[in-house]
């Protein structure tokens, strides 16, 4: 039968997507943390430590720049690292064995000098988390243009107020629209706050010590953030994931403001006091016109507040490093930062699509 057919070319792609993906998805979020993007700045670790140690010493600069070269053009083995990471737990084991292998047997030594697997994928994950959030900046700004229109345009019509789900009294519309704005615009100045101590380089070898790189240690690390464009801590922050807390805390606050504003959405459109273009159908009612955005905002904010408890459990490291706290912290923070841009994204398109809000006002 043609849907057996139809099924088993889906069942031949590991890739595909799920039937309700869209729910969660952003593709900019998506592509950021994955595979790819997330080795490419693994590589990217290993070649400004090799140019650091270089520059204060520790590696001769010939052996260095021969490293470099011959790992210029390097593609990994992705089909081994994914083999290899299912055993080690971490990528970082097979992706260095591959560089040296591509670096030649007198340059291998440079590379991964004073540094351990955690070093590599925590300023991988900062690196990410970086372009996120200048997404998440850009558009959280989209939205606020959004609802600056949507009050210049609606403002002075009337709505009703309710309080406790009842009606109080007649307000002006532009009351509602401020009371979705303002805590966005909050919450984007504390992600800028939070990104100064967010955005920070990972290195601190095995024990998170730099032991093994002695005196120059500090140097190194300075000179190794300024390269990847980050901030230097100033020591090793292994089992110190607070501040990832904290951002999975304003993810999910973020979340929660946006859901807030789809519940109210949602609400307006069943009493009629709004009107959206594209809105969704029904299978069988034709006359529905669903408001199918400002629900998905209201399931987001919920899924995202499920998974800040996680976050907050992924806090609990064993001694210098943990394996378990940290795996569990990969299952989470990539999809609740995909929410956050699936949240904002769906956010600005309900915003816009806004052709009627209340009444012409009386007050």
């Amino acid at each position: 039968m043609p849907s057996q057919w139809k099924r088993s070319e889906l069942d031949n792609n590991p890739n595909a997507p799920t039937l309700f993906e869209f729910v969660r998805r952003d593709d900019f979020v998506a592509r950021e943390f994955g595979e790819s993007a997330m080795l490419t700045r693994m590589i990217d670790f290993e070649i400004a430590l090799a140019d650091v140690l270089e520059r204060v010493g520790l590696i001769p600069e010939p052996t260095a720049s021969a490293a470099k070269e011959n790992i210029k053009e390097f593609v990994p083995d992705m089909e081994l690292i994914r083999e290899c990471t299912a055993r080690d737990g971490v990528p970082v084991p097979e992706l260095v064995r591959q560089l040296r292998e591509v670096a030649g047997e007198e340059c291998s030594a440079c590379l991964h000098l004073g540094a351990t697997s955690q070093d590599l994928i925590d300023t991988a994950l900062v690196l990410a988390l970086k372009s996120v959030n200048s997404h998440f900046a850009s558009l959280g700004k989209q939205l606020d243009l959004a609802f600056e229109r949507m009050e210049s345009e609606f403002g002075l019509g009337e709505v009703m107020a309710r309080t406790r789900m009842q009606n109080a009294e007649p307000m002006l519309a532009k009351f509602r629209i401020k009371s979705w704005r303002r805590p966005l615009l909050s919450q984007l100045v504390r992600l800028e706050s939070l990104r100064s101590r967010l955005e920070a380089l990972q290195f601190g070898g095995p024990t998170g010590d730099r032991s093994r790189l002695g005196h120059e240690s500090s140097e190194v690390s300075r000179q190794l953030a300024s390269a990847l464009g980050i901030r230097d801590p100033g020591h090793a922050w292994h089992a110190e994931r607070g501040t990832l807390a904290e951002y999975a805390a304003w993810n999910a606050t973020l979340a929660g403001i946006l859901g807030k504003f789809g519940l109210d959405m949602a609400l307006m459109a069943q009493m009629g006091e709004i009107s959206l273009a594209h809105a969704g159908s029904s299978s069988s009612m034709p006359h529905k016109s669903n408001p199918i955005r400002a629900e998905l905002l209201v399931s987001l904010a919920r899924f995202s507040g499920t998974l800040v408890s996680g976050c907050h459990q992924a806090l609990v490291h064993e001694q210098e490093r943990s394996g378990s706290a940290w795996m569990l912290e990969w299952m989470l923070l990539p999809q609740i930062c995909e929410a956050t841009g699936a949240s904002l994204n769906c956010a600005v398109s309900l915003a816009n699509s806004v052709q009627h809000f209340g009444h012409s006002s009386k007050i």
